[in-house]
């Protein structure tokens, strides 16, 4: 696949299914900000706000089933603790090297899943999304990509934990490709990107699929299935040029953590290894997409609490600076969890605002 293949579309053409304009609005879990996160609903909202593409992370049932979860462990995102059918279900496992306790989406049926209601991850920060706890079940990715293409938006998927889910022989990647293709998306055209924060998976991918592949570059550390390989590569490594033509090889874009491009206060990373105008433009010049993630309303939100301001208006401009400096880079994509501010910043400063 040629660099030019990738960015032969017309960036002034509105979008969809063939045709984007850039930066796309890709919601943060659906309309998190708004919404519980990973449901229909959310990914409902986010599409009425002007998303582009709604963001499913992906995990597995049982029965190979996949279903949106940010992670494999429920009780966080679900009220899986309140079923005492499911009290024995609850076990320690150690995922990604970290150990977690809980209840976890492999070790149930989708028709069990079924039975379990969606609730706000953070219900003292998000006081207005625990509403509609209980309200929603967690939804399968046929469901998610139904709901993208009723609506003409894209998907786009990440694959969680792709090393501990092959390990214990539930793969993502072959049900992730039959779903996406059992409703016609198997062109680098198409709305649909898969991500991942891992390697090994993307390059299996390569040969698999025309679909667009999403290299995610975390802040710190190095890929997990690197690291547990025992290879040396870090993220630090991977947004070198030369890291950067590497990735180009199986990837056609990059995820970059805000930290890695935004603001050096608050939250930047101290001794960026490239800076952000450098690495946006290395990346493109290799032919890769540049993907913003994640421009989050609560952190800025908690960060005006902390000064004082529980008005929310310090919050939301910090935001809007946030999402024009990045569109000002030139990123080919945002990651937001309020995707109808960051539709709104980019529409504005297209029309010269």
């Amino acid at each position: 696949m040629s660099s030019t293949s990738r960015h032969s579309v017309n960036p002034e053409a509105r979008h969809f299914g063939r045709h984007e304009v850039a930066p796309i609005v890709i919601a943060h879990r659906g309309a998190s900000a708004f919404r519980p996160e990973h449901t229909l609903l959310a990914y409902t909202v986010a599409i009425s706000m002007g998303a582009d593409y709604i963001e499913p992370d992906l995990v597995s049932t049982k029965d190979h089933v996949l279903v949106a979860r940010h992670e494999n462990e429920l009780s966080a995102t679900t009220d899986v603790a309140r079923h005492p059918e499911f009290a024995d279900r609850r076990t320690s496992k150690i995922i990604n090297g970290i150990r977690h306790t809980g209840w976890f989406t492999e070790d149930f049926t989708l028709e069990e899943l079924r039975t379990l209601r969606a609730r706000e991850r953070f219900p003292k920060e998000r006081r207005e999304n625990t509403a509609y706890d209980g309200t929603e079940r967690i939804p399968t990715l046929d469901e998610v990509v139904q709901l993208a293409q009723e609506h003409g938006v894209g998907v786009y998927a990440e694959t969680k934990f792709p090393t501990y889910f092959a390990s214990i022989g539930l793969p993502l990647e072959e049900p992730l490709l039959e779903t996406f293709a059992r409703y016609g998306w198997d062109d680098e055209r198409d709305p649909a990107f898969i991500q991942s924060f891992e390697t090994g998976n993307l390059k299996r991918l390569r040969p698999l699929t025309r679909l667009r592949l999403i290299q995610f570059v975390g802040a710190t550390g190095a890929p997990y299935d690197l690291a547990s390989a025992g290879d040396p590569l870090t993220y630090d490594d991977m947004v070198t040029p030369e890291g950067l033509r590497e990735i180009a090889k199986y990837a056609d874009g990059i995820g970059l953590v805000t930290k890695r491009i935004g603001p050096g206060d608050p939250g930047g990373l101290d001794g960026r290894p490239v800076s952000p105008v450098e690495l946006v433009r290395n990346a493109q010049r290799e032919g890769l997409l540049v993907h913003a993630t994640t421009v989050r309303k609560l952190a800025a939100r908690l960060r005006a609490e902390l000064r004082g301001d529980t008005s929310g208006g310090r919050a939301t401009e910090q935001v809007k600076r946030w999402l024009k400096r990045l569109c000002r880079l030139n990123v080919d994509g945002v990651i937001a969890d309020d995707p109808g501010l960051a539709r709104t910043v980019r529409d504005q400063l297209r029309a010269g605002g």
